[in-house]
Parts: C-alpha cells; sequence; structure tokens
C-alpha cells in the first residue's frame, strides 16, 4: 500500500522533527497496533497525508515499523541484551 503511494514523487519532504515526532509516538503506542489515523491523532500536531505516508515508508524501510493489515507495529528494539543473545544464540 505504501510502496504503491510512495512511486510518485513526493511534494514535500519531512523535516527530522516531523520523523522524530512519529517515531516517538509509534514508539510509545499504548497498543501493540495503531492504525493511520490512531496515528494522525495522537501527534501533538497536525502532519500532512502525504509527508505522513513519506514518514512511514522511511521507517518501513530502516525496519522500524512494520506495515500490516491492522495497522502498523513498532518492531525495532534497541536493548543491547536481545542484540547479544540474538548474536551468541544458536541457530536451528
Amino acid at each position: 500500500m505504501i510502496n504503491m503511494l510512495m512511486q510518485k514523487k513526493p511534494l514535500h519532504w519531512p523535516t527530522l522533527n516531523t520523523v522524530i515526532m512519529v517515531e516517538k509516538a509509534l514508539k510509545n503506542m499504548s497498543g501493540s497496533v495503531m492504525t493511520i489515523p490512531e496515528l494522525k491523532k495522537s501527534l501533538p500536531r497536525q502532519v500532512n497525508h502525504n509527508t505522513l505516508i513519506t514518514i512511514l515508508e522511511y521507517l518501513d524501510k530502516s525496519n522500524k515499523i512494520l506495515v500490516g493489515l491492522r495497522g502498523i507495529t513498532w518492531i525495532h528494539d534497541t536493548n543491547p541484551k536481545l542484540k547479544e543473545a540474538i548474536r551468541n544464540g544458536m541457530e536451528i
């Protein structure tokens, strides 16, 4: 869905502050999945829909979120213990 929208060149590129604001909203969401309308409501200020889609495409490509049928899920984890467990884990 998002890939189809990104085939057109965006009219406006998001600022770093806007990207960080969207990241914080997704990291701190109360549930495990958030829809785009819920995300828009949770943001402290309005974001243009096309700009938001551009940000979500970036976060998806950088493996920070997963966009599914039910909505958006934050999947990026910076826990050093988790990274070490994955690195030293046994492959099955």
